[in-house]
């Protein structure tokens, strides 16, 4: 005879029994709608270039980067975030091919937001990296140190050639103090008052980040921990939030996305804005790398590390597997 309550009583399992009950009591819901995808256009190639460390990402050529926006639109994805790689003969210790009206990234900004339209969010990259012969995402002082204040002269600048050339949403991600509230003042005064900011609010100086190098073709010496966040502090981030929202920004970011979901969940709990967080070149290597290994399950793989990013928080995910994820959901 069957007593009732006794142990055990409660049977979380009877709510895992079958995929269908599964997928109604699910808590976190991946959309093609939270997906940003990221992607890199070259100057100077005729046919994409593959990028070694990053199997299925490509530089595009200016062609291919128009068709890659609109299969992320047919797909769902909500916005596309793009980066310049200049000739390398075009970069100065200033950047200022980034700044040019005719540098390859206003000119993809011009091309794709004339494919799309309104219909895709047309992001960009606010960061002199790619363009300076030294890699470094500031100008430097007479010491070879990333000069903060000049380099703010350079974001204001940059960001208003990417909204004249069609940016949507403007993102600085080179972590100088103070850069969301001189791009804001920079837009503002020449009428693009709704050209929005994705902070970069909490970017770590990560080891994730080398197969990007590649992807931007990046020429940098040494490392950027002057000025990216130390990967042992939290609060810090916290901080950076409060000031970042201060100058304006209306969305903010944390990157890496992995390995910082604890900062993510913070960030997330702590606003009212839309939180992004970016699933950056590292995480895609290690997953793609391990899963031609034949060590991981490659698709349960990618969709389980985009929930757990959802989960900690984030509204939008920038994230290289964007078309192939969205087409899947």
């Amino acid at each position: 005879m069957t007593t009732y309550g006794s142990f055990p009583g409660a049977r979380p399992r009877r709510l895992r029994t079958t995929s269908a009950m599964r997928r109604m009591v699910a808590e976190t819901r991946l959309h093609p709608a939270d997906l940003i995808l990221p992607a890199f256009v070259r100057e100077g190639i005729s046919t994409p270039a593959e990028i070694g460390a990053m199997p299925g990402v490509v530089q595009h050529t200016r062609d291919s980067l128009k068709k890659a926006a609109v299969e992320a639109l047919e797909a769902g994805v909500s916005g596309i975030m793009l980066y310049g790689v200049p000739e390398e003969q075009k970069k100065d210790a200033a950047g200022t091919v980034g700044t040019d009206p005719d540098g390859i990234l206003q000119v993809a900004l011009r091309d794709v937001r004339a494919e799309v339209g309104d219909d895709l969010i047309v992001m960009s990259d606010v960061c002199i990296d790619e363009f300076t012969d030294h890699g470094h995402c500031g100008v430097l002082d007479a010491e070879g140190r990333v000069d903060n204040d000049a380099t703010l002269e350079r974001y204001a600048e940059m960001a208003q050639v990417q909204a004249d050339a069609g940016a949507h949403v403007v993102a600085p991600s080179g972590m100088m103090d103070g850069q969301v509230g001189v791009i804001r003042d920079a837009l503002d005064q020449i009428g693009h008052e709704d050209v929005s900011i994705l902070a970069y609010t909490a970017k770590y100086s990560s080891a994730f980040y080398g197969p990007f190098r590649e992807a931007v073709g990046s020429s940098l010496k040494g490392d950027r921990k002057t000025y990216q966040q130390d990967p042992a502090n939290a609060r810090e981030s916290l901080r950076e939030l409060a000031l970042d929202l201060e100058e304006g920004a209306d969305m903010v970011m944390v990157k890496p996305a992995g390995p910082y979901l604890d900062i993510l969940a913070k960030v997330a709990a702590a606003v009212d804005v839309p939180v992004a967080a970016y699933q950056i070149s590292g995480e895609y290597a290690m997953i793609e790398a391990a899963a031609e290994r034949g060590w991981i399950d490659r698709d349960r793989a990618i969709m389980e590390s985009l929930t757990g990013i959802k989960r900690a928080g984030a509204n939008m995910i920038l994230t290289y597997w964007a078309t192939e994820v969205a087409r899947q959901l």
